[in-house]
Order: structure tokens, then sequence, then C-alpha cells
């Protein structure tokens, strides 16, 4: 049985109305804004409140950033910093997979890569590099062309 290893939030500051500085398992120190994620849900107008803005905290086991009984789950936090950053995420690269109806074996014969890399890629145990997802994009495009 194989077991899933998500990336560990470690550390988070909240340094300004709405943008959190995280810290990972991976090392990866990333940045994320979240402001348009809390305007989107009218539960979630408390936190939009600078003073409360300014008290997220890592949760007791480190799954979450919360505010009072509310929370933003590590995996969403994770995927959200990654795209702000310009850089290809675990949920885009699932999304790709899905999109053009590829398995695990599927993908990787696409990408010549392993099925166990594909896997860590969409799994986010492994950041997928720049070149890895320009190879789905054009993978993409010239199937899409061609069909």
């Amino acid at each position: 049985m194989s077991r899933y290893f998500f990336p560990q939030l470690e550390e988070v500051h909240a340094l300004e109305p709405y943008r959190l500085r995280t810290r990972w398992s991976t090392g990866e120190t990333l940045e994320v804004e979240v402001g348009d994620k809390l305007r989107s849900i009218p539960a979630l107008a408390p936190i939009l409140a600078p003073e409360v803005f300014a008290t997220a905290h890592l949760a007791e086991w480190g799954g979450s950033v919360e505010w009072f009984d509310t929370e933003f789950g590590a995996d969403n936090l994770y995927a959200w910093s990654k795209e702000q950053a310009g850089l290809p995420s675990h949920e885009q690269f699932d999304a790709w997979m899905r999109r053009n109806g590829l398995s695990l074996t599927t993908a990787a014969e696409a990408l010549g890569l392993s099925r166990r890399m594909v896997s860590y890629y969409r799994t986010a145990q492994r950041p997928i590099p720049k070149t890895v997802w320009l190879a789905c994009l054009g993978w993409e495009y010239l199937r899409l062309r061609t069909a």
C-alpha cells in the first residue's frame, strides 16, 4: 500500500491583508494572496478585518491556517501559492490529466516520464519543473490542433 505524502505546512505569517507567507516541509517559502477567496464566501467576511486577518496561525496539527473557527487547508494554500508565483501546481497537473483523459501510464508515455514521477507531480510529492509543465501544455495544444 502506498502512502500519500503531501508537503506539510510548517509555519505561517500574516504579512498584510490579505497575504500570507508560508514555509513548507519541502524547504519552500511561498507567499499567497487570499483576499479574493475570502471575499468569495460570505461566511469568511469577518476575516477581512485587518486585525482579524493578522491572527492567522498554524492549526494544531499543521494541516491548515486558522482564524478562530475558520481555516484554509494546506493543500489549497500550496496550490494557490504555486499558481500565483507562476509555477504549476499539482491541481493544475491533475486537471490537465483529467481534461485529456490520461491515466498515470498514458500521461507518463505522453511526457516521456516514469509513471511514478507523474504520480509524484500529481500528488505534490515533487515540484513540477517548468519544462514538464510546458511539455504538458505543448502536448495538449498539438493534440487539440490535430483533432
